[in-house]
């Protein structure tokens, strides 16, 4: 009998070919019912899905339809794995199911929606120009065509904004560095937000610049301070010029590496979240020089005829994210124990 047969033998009696064209017959009805009750589970729902996978890989297993019969068993197949997420199944199959049968426009289009849901944008764009040129009407390509176009755009026009983020921020930092500016963290970020300097087309600092007054904990904030501007505070004269004076802090914080400084300048950007932009050099210090330890911790009263720019870049300053300085009344009774360093910072 066939059945007894070894496999890849050939059939010698009239006999043996009949069981084989029998069992061939049998396998066919078999695959082809596994292939119904595999629709029928899909139509089901999704807690049948895994059952409906099942019937089409036992129907692909029987291995005695045709090309374009078994190119609709993995199409469907990768249609479930698209319900279920399997993405990269559902590509594979669906791959198998354009081998087997170029003609299967189903087998296309979700080759093409498996891709796009991976990001694999150009392998979908692919998918769906291989169907789009056998089927140019058919409105599913098209409209997922553009969905695939419009979500390259958008990556496109994102990779531009991080690199113009990038390219900003470390052209920022060339110039912090060329000053010699300590860079710490941002120690106001409640009261400034996340306002960084910017640097204009003559290369010259512009700052956000917080002002503290000690004694009321109060704040004024100035937007836009260029670093080769005085300190004109009190523009307004609101204050008895003569009886205020501004301080820092001399070494309050720590000064950030190059790779801090970076990834500080571009948080709240769209370069925010950018790998691979520092090199080796990235973990070094931003500078080499040291605070004096037995000046860290006092407050140094600010020239307020200097420059901004000289007093930022003063050896015991470290800036704390962005410039602050206290100010400070001579006639009030705090003003004693301020100078006196009885007061820090909350």
């Amino acid at each position: 009998m066939a059945l007894w047969m070894e496999e890849g033998s050939c059939p010698t009696t009239e006999q043996e070919r009949a069981d084989l064209d029998a069992i061939a017959a049998l396998k066919e009805s078999a695959a082809i019912e596994l292939k119904e009750q595999g629709n029928q589970y899909v139509k089901m729902g999704r807690k049948h899905y895994a059952d409906a996978v099942n019937c089409y890989t036992r129907a692909i297993d029987q291995k005695v339809l045709g090309d374009a019969e078994t190119s609709v068993l993995f199409a469907n197949r990768a249609h479930v794995n698209l319900l279920l997420g399997n993405y990269r199944r559902a590509v594979k199959d669906a791959e198998q199911a354009i081998q087997l049968s170029p003609g299967n426009v189903k087998a296309h289009y979700r080759a093409a929606k498996a891709a796009f849901s991976l990001d694999l944008l150009s392998e979908a764009a692919s998918f769906c120009k291989g169907g789009l040129d056998q089927f140019p009407g058919n409105d599913d390509l098209r409209k997922l065509g553009l969905q695939i176009d419009s979500r390259r755009q958008g990556l496109e026009d994102h990779r531009f904004q991080v690199s113009q983020a990038v390219s900003a921020a470390k052209d920022l930092s060339a110039a912090i560095e060329r000053r010699n500016l300590k860079l710490g963290k941002a120690m106001f970020q409640e009261l400034t937000g996340l306002r960084k300097p910017i640097i204009d087309e003559n290369s010259v600092l512009h700052w956000p610049v917080l002002l503290l007054y000690a004694e009321v904990m109060s704040s004024d904030f100035i937007e836009d301070f260029c670093e080769t501007d005085s300190l004109p505070w009190d523009s307004e004269s609101a204050y008895s010029r003569e009886a205020v004076e501004l301080y820092y802090q001399a070494g309050y914080g720590i000064p950030m590496s190059k790779k801090e400084i970076l990834r500080n300048l571009l948080e709240g950007t769209a370069g925010a979240l950018a790998d691979d932009i520092f090199g080796e050099e990235g973990s070094s210090m931003h500078t080499d020089e040291h605070i004096n330890s037995g000046d860290a911790g006092k407050w140094i009263k600010v020239n307020e005829k200097k420059m901004l720019r000289d007093i930022l870049c003063r050896p015991d300053y470290i800036i704390p994210g962005i410039p602050a300085f206290f100010v400070v009344s001579k006639r009030s009774s705090f003003y004693k124990e301020f100078k006196a360093g009885k007061w820090t910072p909350p």
